[in-house]
């Protein structure tokens, strides 16, 4: 199986941002450009690029899609994005707009009625993002923490249809303090389907060891921006 890196940008008042364990008062500011952040991307061979809309995730609109789009229309890599999605209507805005792949996150948990018919409608092109704090999913721009289990959430999902899912452990992003693979494996084994690994990612030791256990990908972004190693290097120690 090929492991994919996903390169991240966080987008917050149309900056490149990266917030501390999602804490939006312990932001760094990595650019002011998301479209010139995810061309470079592009150029140093991402097949993927990972878009959050950090504004969108917690206004519960989108905000930060302009930028998203201008990249799945002018680049080659595919793009998903995440942030803001909470209607059908912002899932056609991406999808017919050239974006790949569109991630449901609250809404997942507050209406998962509504998650599943978008899971059933759209197939492959939606993604679940399931954001844990503690074993339990966080929400609306992990502002708030529900009394679901993240690994029942998962496998709700996976039964109705979900092929990939995005798992976070809170506790680990923006922490270049090293994934909780445990956390992902777990999920891998309770939905059975493609999970990529988000969080914590802090050197090239810890892509090879998230490649070695069999998971599928591995979003990267603090590790990246605060010059741990390059993309380039990412590239070439997973291929």
């Amino acid at each position: 199986m090929s492991f994919t890196i996903y390169p991240a940008i966080d987008m917050r008042g149309g900056n490149c941002v990266r917030l501390l364990q999602g804490d939006y008062n312990q932001e760094t500011v990595y650019g002011d450009s998301p479209f010139d952040m995810a061309s470079q991307f592009a150029k140093t061979g991402a097949q993927w690029i990972h878009m959050v809309d950090l504004d969108g995730a917690k206004d519960g609109k989108r905000v930060n899609d302009r930028f998203v789009i201008q990249a799945a229309k002018e680049l080659k890599a595919q793009v998903q994005i995440g942030g803001g999605v909470r209607t059908e209507a912002d899932i056609l805005h991406y999808l017919e707009n050239g974006v790949d792949r569109v991630i449901i996150g609250s809404i997942a948990v507050s209406n998962p009625e509504f998650a599943t018919e978008m899971i059933r409608k759209y197939g492959a092109k939606i993604a679940v993002g399931i954001d844990a704090k503690d074993g339990f999913v966080a929400t609306h721009g992990w502002l708030d923490t529900s009394k679901v289990r993240a690994v029942e959430l998962g496998k709700r999902f996976a039964d109705a249809g979900a092929e990939t899912f995005i798992f976070t452990d809170i506790a680990t992003d923006g922490t270049l303090a090293g994934p909780n693979i445990q956390a992902v494996l777990e999920m891998q084994e309770a939905t059975g389907k493609t999970v990529i690994a988000s969080g914590g990612v802090s050197s090239l030791a810890d892509l090879k060891v998230i490649a070695a256990k069999g998971i599928s990908g591995a979003i990267v972004g603090k590790a990246l921006y605060e010059n741990r190693f390059t993309l380039d290097e990412a590239l070439k120690e997973v291929k």
